[in-house]
């Protein structure tokens, strides 16, 4: 199994029922109208970059045509963004027939990013260090006294790294029926750091890489008390406003700010669950996802409160929005020379594909190295990526997350993501 296949693998783990349910448990990530972009995309779907070459082209239309089959095959909703760093991108949205009863799928739809916020609540980090305000090596106890268990023994970099030895809050019973979307509670960062356990096994901090989103609803209380600031104005003052992330923004609740159509996400009910973990994981009695019952034995998750996720996975985006923050960031545009050092200093993660660093992923693909993050959410699964130089990006987003678990949407995932890198890439 390639590197490529386990980074995938491990989203579904960590980004939703996966990670509550066991410590290590592995999964494979991701009638046919057409739903073309809005305005002005082309008639098959795709907007052919570099002037419509007739590479590209064919490119666009061999990409249009795996997005869809993904689509059919179990990711339901499939936005797809090719930057080249030449002309026009690539951009594709697909979906599964039925799902046009609930929305009409765009390449410009704002979607759960989740886990790609660490790579944002790093990057602002990493501003404060380059101000002085926040040491790498400062203690979690100097910021954060007597929150986090074993605190004075964690620093600011082995949250940013995921080597602190703290587990996650995620395997908690106390934590699971909010995730499912069974119970309705706003979680505060201190209520799920009180309720975080230790590493099982255990592990002394900055020994042993295990990824927790913990780690990063740390950081951001650290960079609350730092600056003075909210995390929300943080990200609008010094990533969203100044790149004109315009259809960006942190989740405060369930609900979706006016503006630009949200992409609708889905997850199996709790028979296909059941059958997807069968040999991986006991569930709990009756464990599934809560809400409304759709086509295919599928449930619309949508209406799942994303804000616990805060610092950790609470960004709202577009592809377009997400792309240009990251190659703005891998670029140099962004972060002083000596913290983008260390932000690509990686520690060894091969569950990530290649490496760690801080809140930034090194995944070694059939086509060559990338840098970006991956998430998921009930409902929400991507991967975003950049070259190493941050002049060439690719997102993936997929509307759902344990349903490409199933081995034929595993597999024609799969093909979609590896096709889209390597021509990004130009191979």
């Amino acid at each position: 199994m390639s590197a490529f296949t386990s980074s995938r693998r491990h989203r579904i783990l960590r980004g939703a029922l996966g990670v509550t349910l066991a410590t290590g448990m592995g999964a494979v990530l991701m009638g046919c109208s057409e739903s073309p972009s809005h305005g002005t995309g082309s008639p098959d779907g795709a907007r052919p970059s570099a002037g419509h070459s007739a590479a590209n082209t064919a490119a666009g239309k061999q990409l249009t045509g795996l997005a869809q089959k993904a689509a059919d095959a179990g990711s339901l909703g499939v936005i797809v963004r090719v930057d080249t760093g030449t002309g026009k991108p690539v951009e594709i949205a697909r979906q599964a027939a039925w799902t046009k009863d609930d929305h009409r799928l765009a390449a410009d739809d704002r979607f759960r990013v989740g886990s790609n916020t660490k790579t944002l609540t790093a990057t602002l980090v990493l501003q404060q260090v380059a101000d002085n305000k926040i040491g790498l090596e400062d203690t979690v106890e100097k910021w954060l006294p007597g929150l986090v268990e074993g605190g004075q023994d964690i620093t600011v970099r082995m949250l940013l790294n995921h080597t602190s030895g703290l587990g996650d809050f995620l395997l908690t019973p106390q934590f699971l029926p909010s995730l499912t979307g069974q119970e309705q509670r706003t979680w505060t960062p201190r209520e799920l750091l009180a309720v975080t356990p230790r590493q099982d096994p255990p592990a002394e901090p900055g020994t042993k890489y295990s990824y927790s989103n913990a780690n990063y609803e740390a950081l951001g209380l650290i960079l609350e008390k730092a600056t003075g600031q909210t995390l929300a104005d943080l990200i609008e003052e010094k990533i969203t406003k100044p790149l004109g992330m315009n259809d960006s923004y942190l989740a405060t609740g369930a609900g979706w700010k006016a503006g630009k159509q949200h992409v609708r996400g889905y997850e199996p009910d709790a028979g296909r669950l059941k059958a997807i973990l069968s040999g991986t994981v006991d569930l709990p009695q009756r464990v599934g996802f809560d809400g409304p019952p759709r086509p295919k034995d599928n449930i619309d998750t949508s209406a799942i409160d994303p804000s616990w996720s805060w610092a950790a996975g609470g960004m709202v985006s577009t592809a377009q929005d997400w792309q240009r923050f990251l190659t703005a960031l891998v670029s140099g545009e962004l972060l002083p020379k000596e913290q983008m050092k260390q932000m690509r200093t990686t520690v060894d993660a091969p569950e990530e594909g290649g490496g760690y660093g801080l809140g930034l992923m090194k995944v070694d693909t059939p086509c060559g190295t990338v840098w970006g993050h991956t998430c998921g959410l009930p409902g929400y699964s991507s991967e975003i990526y950049t070259d190493t130089g941050g002049h060439r990006s690719i997102a993936v987003l997929t509307a759902t997350n344990f349903g490409i678990k199933e081995k034929t949407a595993a597999s024609a995932n799969k093909a979609l993501v590896t096709k889209a890198t390597c021509h990004m890439l130009g191979k």
